[in-house]
């Protein structure tokens, strides 16, 4: 696993962009900057046996490298096809590599989406959004999630894994705080956390998580949930 520096020099402000210096790095880079990176991931496969259905699909939207289509395919017996989909192509031949290397067992595909536009999903058991979302603009995303819903069966399951603000202005800057404090013991420098943060606030839009559990709502998904929680990130799952 090669180690994240893409911040560790002085480098001029630009927006945050999924290119070949940050797919390269990028499995050291979410492990060091996302809390219990594994143990959500772990979660994601967890939850996903439990809902996967034989004969359907199972999508993961934004699926970077492939951690969670790896974890899933360890964890489904059953015949479920997977389909990754993202909009960075260095990122899907990495996850195809991925894939290949840790021996995947089922028929998959995957393509090139920008999720901005909404998404075409069919026979969907199970849709995994890890850290996806809140890199989708606000006005594109309940179109994204609608038609998420719309292509979900019945009793289809929705993990969605984001980073959020806190409800209140307070508890935002603590929560930011003590984030940013783990990304020290995760041996980042100021430096480096302040240029990422520059260049991911344009890119990077997060919503409380009441907000999100309303988008759920508005939707149409009848049972929604909060399987994770540390500061500002948090997983949901939502059932149609």
């Amino acid at each position: 696993m090669s180690q994240d520096k893409v911040f560790d020099q002085p480098r001029e402000a630009s927006d945050f962009k999924f290119g070949q210096e940050v797919v390269t790095v990028f499995d050291d880079m979410v492990s060091r900057s996302v809390p219990f990176y594994g143990e959500i991931q772990r979660m994601i496969s967890e939850i996903g046996q439990d809902f996967a259905v034989k004969g359907s699909n199972l999508y993961d939207l934004g699926c970077s490298t492939g951690a969670s289509l790896i974890l899933l395919d360890n964890a489904i017996d059953d015949k479920v096809k997977f389909i990754g989909l993202d909009d960075s192509d260095e990122m899907l031949k990495k996850c195809d590599k991925k894939l290949q290397k840790n021996g995947i067992k089922r028929d998959y595909e995957l393509s090139y989406a920008d999720l901005n536009k909404g998404v075409n999903i069919e026979n969907a058991s199970v849709v995994n959004l890890c850290l996806t979302l809140q890199f989708i603009r606000p006005l594109n995303r309940e179109q994204l999630v609608k038609d998420i819903y719309d292509g979900m069966n019945e009793n289809g399951c929705l993990i969605l894994t984001e980073k959020v603000l806190g409800e209140d202005s307070l508890f935002n800057r603590l929560f930011i705080k003590y984030y940013y404090d783990m990304k020290r013991r995760h041996n980042y420098s100021d430096m480096e956390i302040s240029q990422k943060r520059e260049a991911l606030e344009n890119v990077l839009i997060p919503y409380k998580l009441e907000e999100n559990k309303a988008l759920l709502a508005k939707c149409g998904f009848k049972s929604i949930d909060v399987f994770f929680k540390w500061y500002n990130f948090c997983g949901i799952i939502a059932v149609k």
